[in-house]
């Protein structure tokens, strides 16, 4: 008897915005190497699109997936982790986006948040996205409306402040 496929739960959505991030970042490093007269303006800016990203995205996860989270499981270490990587990941984000111009230094602090963030994903889908989908007290296909809703919530409002 066929089993009916898995519903899209909380870490699939967040999973999602990794895998979009990821583009961004090859897309990123792609620009590096572009002669094009406008190529410093098209970094700039698909980097404050990545920082936007990435502040969204950890903002939803420290309001609502590491919370439930934590309350679920008993091994809270990973999650100490994790926040104090999204902390690193906040002070170059803001260095990012007081970078008036897209020199060297700018590029630099990209390609390191790249290769941090593809350090914190690597941690989240292959030790705590686990430990969720085993928690029996986590409705993980519930939290996924509730992340998809304040994640719109909060683009909406950096859109507006921009």
């Amino acid at each position: 008897m066929p089993t009916s496929p898995r519903q899209k739960d909380a870490c699939d959505l967040l999973d999602a915005d990794h895998k979009a991030v990821k583009k961004m970042f090859k897309d990123f490093e792609e620009l590096c190497g572009s002669r094009a007269r406008n190529a410093g303006a098209l970094r700039m800016d698909l980097a404050k699109e990545i920082c936007t990203e990435l502040t969204v995205h950890a903002q939803i996860e420290e309001e609502i997936f590491y919370p439930a989270l934590r309350e679920a499981i008993k091994e809270t270490d990973l999650l100490a982790e994790a926040e104090v990587e999204h902390q690193t990941a906040k002070d170059l984000i803001a260095q990012i986006e007081g970078a008036l111009t897209a020199d060297e230094q700018f590029d630099a602090r990209v390609k390191v948040l790249g290769e941090y963030i593809d350090h914190h994903v690597k941690e989240e889908r292959n030790e705590i996205f686990p430990k969720a989908r085993a928690a029996r007290k986590l409705d993980l296909v519930v939290m996924r409306e509730h992340l998809q809703q304040r994640k719109e919530e909060l683009m909406e409002a950096r859109l507006a402040a921009a």
